[in-house]
């Protein structure tokens, strides 16, 4: 985990008055308290994530949150799909049972 100074200078040597702006518009939701924040490697990516959008790709801080959020809709539905795939070629335990019986029965011949 590392400080709100530290995460400023890795992201592109960012303001530290804009990463607290970024918080109190809940972009970014680090540990702790004010002045005491400690930000995850997810949080550093987000945040320069938010630079991106707002330098390089010219996102207004009204389109950020919109953004943001559409992201965040995305992955969650990317982790539900990867889930239900892992569910779904997982075998159930009634053919697992089908399955040991015809080995043994094929053992026995």
């Amino acid at each position: 985990m590392i400080t709100l100074e530290t995460l400023c200078i890795r992201i592109g040597n960012v303001p530290v008055e804009d990463v607290q702006g970024w918080i109190d518009s809940e972009w970014l939701r680090p540990e702790g308290t004010r002045g005491h924040y400690l930000f995850r490697e997810i949080d550093e990516a987000r945040a320069r994530l938010i630079r991106e959008l707002r330098e390089d790709m010219g996102v207004n801080d009204e389109g950020v949150p919109v953004v943001l959020s559409l992201l965040d809709q995305l992955y969650a539905a990317r982790r539900q799909m990867y889930r239900l795939r892992e569910a779904i070629s997982a075998p159930r335990e009634s053919e697992l049972r089908g399955r040991i019986r015809a080995l043994l029965a094929s053992l026995d011949d």
